[in-house]
C-alpha cells in the first residue's frame, strides 16, 4: 500500500523484454538504500516487487496483466518515473490510500498554465470513468491528487508547484498517456451498490441507494 506522494522520480536505465513480460532497471537514487529484495515500490503508480538490488539500481519483473493495464509496457530507456516505497505501519498518511493497482490508461486532454498551478484535464476509460467523484481522489502516475470538473468521461486536476518540481507530471502534455487509479472507497461503493457507479459516484446516487 501506497499514498500517492512520491518520494524519487528516478530513470529508467534498462528495459528487457521477454515476450509477455518485461524487467526494468530502475536508478532509484537513495530509495534504493531503503529498500530490501521483496519489497514493492510503485512505479509510476505501478506496484512492483524489487528482484535485485545494486543501489542506486533497482531491478523489477513486469508481468503481462500488468503490462496489459498500464503504461509500463511504453517504458524505455531515458524515461522518468515516479517512485514511492511502500507505506510502513504508523507513518503519516498525507495522500490517501493508493494500492498500486491500475484501474485503467488515461490520455491528457489539454494542460493549461494559470497563475501558482498548471491545470491537466484527462480523459477515462470506461474502467476508471464512473469512479471519479468530484473532490475524490485519484492517482495519476502514482500521485495523488484532488479531482474537479468531474465529466461523464474526463476529469480535471490542479498541480501546484511542488507537485510540478517533485514528480514527472511537470512534463505532461495533451496526447499523452497516464496510469489512473481510483480511490479505493469509491471502488468498494461500486461493488456494494450494483450498477450506481455508471456515469460517476454523486452523493444523489449514494442517498437514493440508502447511503447518507
Amino acid at each position: 500500500m501506497f499514498t500517492g506522494i512520491v518520494q524519487k522520480v528516478g530513470t529508467v536505465l534498462d528495459v528487457r523484454r521477454g515476450g509477455v513480460t518485461a524487467s526494468l532497471a530502475i536508478d532509484a537514487g537513495a530509495l534504493a538504500g531503503d529498500v530490501v529484495l521483496g519489497d514493492s515500490v510503485a512505479v509510476n503508480g505501478v506496484c512492483l516487487t524489487v528482484t535485485s538490488i545494486a543501489a542506486p539500481i533497482l531491478t523489477f519483473d513486469v508481468v503481462t496483466e500488468t503490462l496489459r493495464k498500464s503504461t509500463q509496457g511504453r517504458l524505455a530507456r531515458g524515461n522518468k518515473v515516479n517512485l514511492e516505497g511502500a507505506l510502513k505501519v504508523g507513518e503519516r498518511l498525507s495522500g490517501h490510500f493508493v494500492m498500486g493497482h491500475v484501474d485503467g490508461v488515461g490520455e491528457v486532454v489539454s494542460r493549461t498554465v494559470e497563475p501558482g498551478q498548471v491545470t491537466v484535464t484527462v480523459r477515462t476509460p470506461e474502467s476508471v470513468a464512473g469512479l471519479v467523484i468530484e473532490k475524490g481522489s485519484v492517482a495519476i502516475d502514482g500521485v495523488s491528487l484532488t479531482t474537479w470538473d468531474v465529466g461523464a468521461d474526463r476529469f480535471s486536476v490542479a498541480l501546484v508547484p511542488h507537485t510540478l518540481r517533485e514528480t514527472t507530471l511537470v512534463d505532461l502534455r495533451g496526447g499523452d498517456l497516464v496510469n489512473l487509479e481510483a480511490d479505493i472507497i469509491a471502488r468498494w461503493v461500486a461493488k456494494l451498490i450494483p450498477g450506481k457507479a455508471a456515469g460517476g459516484l454523486t452523493m444523489e446516487k449514494l442517498r437514493d441507494a440508502g447511503y447518507g
